[in-house]
């Protein structure tokens, strides 16, 4: 058998494995009949095993899964809603439906191949919410939140979710989003007020929490037998159409510069992304690394600037909470943590290295 297709076949076992891990059975079963049973003759196949990029960071099986889940959510086809949970999982069932909506619904599936997955976790705020505790605490100032890779902008109103972390929680306990990542070790402080005076975001192609298909796409990118996560998602979205968070459609590394170029006296600039970092083209980290050390050496103690980043390092099977603050332009490494919130392991605010642009 062709090597490329044998390679991109391991792509989806791979995927599989991980989703696993992160909790869905469901997808694992998904993404080993599609790597074991699509074939290589139809349309979809022929995409698929003729994909020219790099199918790992390309993300090309949740690329697919996400057209699949897209059409159960919309009612598209209702034999393969049917055959999604919370229906008790049937593989071979399972595949007859899959396989039939490949083929009726090929142009579909196409045109969301040519896109990336968008998930906006939104309870990834559970893991971002003490880090920006802990620099509005240092700070005693109001903040200005800069986010990358913002989709639909969910994480840019996180003050506005009620979390609960056991022996403390944070915000408005009446909030239609309700966050309770699991606490490994110590809890995070929570103590302050968090007063974001001004939230931007940017996307290559930001997502509008109130326009249907936007919402649909994030959605069909939360997987089938994540019950809460789904009810979460939802949730945040219909909150997020109210507030309005600001995500412009642009590069990130030019709306870095950008928001860079001038610095907010009386407020703490805070550049923020969660699980971005790997999906960026490396001339693209090289110049977000300059704009911010030039900024950094600009700043003062009116006008500081952080950098807060959740994001994979080495290939390990979770995340990591790193800051870096100017003046100084010291890191700091805070936690480690679920890529989906689930949980936090909060390791204080042990000083790690100085600024280095392979951070």
């Amino acid at each position: 058998m062709n090597s490329r297709v044998e390679y991109i076949r391991r792509v989806f076992v791979d995927q599989g494995t991980a989703c696993r891990k992160l909790g869905s059975p469901f997808m694992g079963v998904l993404l080993d009949l599609l790597a074991d049973r699509l074939a290589p003759e139809t349309a979809v196949g022929r995409a698929v095993f003729g994909w020219t990029g790099d199918p790992y960071p390309d993300a090309l099986a949740l690329r697919l899964t996400g057209a699949l889940h897209g059409m159960v959510l919309d009612g598209t086809d209702p034999r393969l809603q049917a055959a999604y949970p919370p229906a008790e999982t049937d593989p071979d069932a399972l595949w007859i439906a899959v396989d039939a909506a490949m083929r009726e619904h090929a142009s579909r599936i196409l045109e969301w191949l040519d896109r990336p997955p968008q998930t906006n976790v939104v309870a990834r705020s559970g893991m971002l919410l003490p880090s920006l505790l802990l620099i509005a605490r240092e700070t005693a100032m109001p903040m200005r939140l800069l986010e990358l890779g913002s989709s639909a902008g969910l994480n840019l109103i996180c003050d506005r979710f009620h979390y609960d972390y056991g022996k403390a929680d944070w915000g408005d306990r009446d909030s239609p989003v309700q966050l309770a990542p699991r606490v490994r070790g110590r809890a995070p402080d929570l103590d302050g007020d968090l007063v974001i005076a001004e939230r931007a975001g940017c996307d290559l192609h930001p997502l509008d929490p109130r326009e249907p298909k936007d919402r649909l796409r994030l959605m069909a990118y939360t997987w089938p037998d994540r019950t809460e996560r789904l009810k979460q998602q939802a949730t945040a979205l219909m909150l997020a159409a109210k507030e309005r968070a600001n995500v412009v459609q642009a590069d990130i590394a030019d709306w870095v510069e950008a928001q860079l170029r001038d610095m907010s006296h009386g407020r703490c600039t805070v550049v923020m992304h969660s699980v971005v970092w790997q999906y960026l083209p490396e001339e693209t980290k090289i110049r977000i690394c300059r704009a911010l050390e030039d900024a950094g050496t600009r700043a003062t103690a009116d006008a500081p600037i952080a950098w807060l980043r959740m994001e994979g390092i080495g290939g390990r099977g979770f995340a990591e909470l790193r800051l870096t603050r100017w003046p100084g332009g010291e890191t700091r490494f805070l936690a480690q943590c679920d890529w989906h919130g689930r949980w936090i392991e909060w390791q204080g605010s042990r000083a790690d290295a100085k600024f280095a642009r392979a951070s």
